[in-house]
């Protein structure tokens, strides 16, 4: 029986991951191209080194995320664009963040056609604490707003200029609470769709230089 598995067991265990699986060799990653596939691959990978080490609770299609009871979820992404979706709940998300730290790993993938074997080189692994998953320009204002003595006709005319998606009910309703509770400065780039779609460039450029946004890989 392993111990029980922690945060900073998987922050320590992502680091190792990346340095044992960077460029090692993997035939089922040649001639694939798409994604979300390379990235179900790799969250597994990293899932079976885990269990080989610790006990943990499988994460769960409800839960919606890898490490419910840990309240992380694992996101892999290419160095060609990374970003990747995320469930949307509530507009609330964009400003307070979606609920949930993020294990990032953002790779580059290569093909070698002379062993039919395809190699991933991790350029990034960042650990992003759920304090910091809001989108930066919406919290990054809001602060600026609030700094400024901002009330809730302030708030809302900014919400709804960003075409947050919320109803004006729901708008005030936020708008007071911001007023009561000022968010922490996000730093994830988060796209309004029917999922929430996540850009992790600032927080690459980031990584070990604000509060919050861990580099796992140096």
């Amino acid at each position: 029986m392993g111990a029980q598995l922690t945060v900073e067991d998987i922050k320590r265990e992502a680091k190792s991951f990346v340095e044992a699986e960077s460029g090692r060799p993997e035939p089922g990653y040649y001639g694939i191209d798409n994604g979300k596939t390379i990235g179900t691959m790799v969250e597994h990978k990293f899932r079976d080194h885990l269990q080989a080490l610790y006990e943990f609770s499988p994460g769960n299609s409800a839960a919606g995320i890898d490490f419910p009871e840990l309240g992380v979820d694992v996101k892999v992404t290419s160095a060609k664009q990374p970003q990747s979706s995320c469930p949307f709940k509530d507009a609330y998300q964009k400003i307070y963040g979606i609920g949930y730290s993020l294990l990032l790993f953002v790779y580059k993938k290569t093909d070698h056609s002379e062993t039919q074997t395809g190699t991933l080189c991790f350029e990034h692994c960042v650990f992003i604490e759920a304090e910091r998953t809001a989108d930066y320009q919406m919290t990054k204002r809001i602060r600026e707003i609030l700094a400024n003595d901002g009330n809730t006709d302030d708030l809302i005319g900014f919400m709804h200029d960003c075409l947050l998606p919320v109803s004006d009910i729901e708008a005030e309703q936020i708008a007071r609470k911001l007023l009561a509770e000022q968010p922490e400065q996000g730093y994830l780039t988060i796209s309004n769709a029917l999922q929430w779609r996540l850009q992790y460039g600032r927080v690459v450029e980031l990584a070990g230089k604000v509060e919050g946004i861990i580099n796992l890989k140096g």
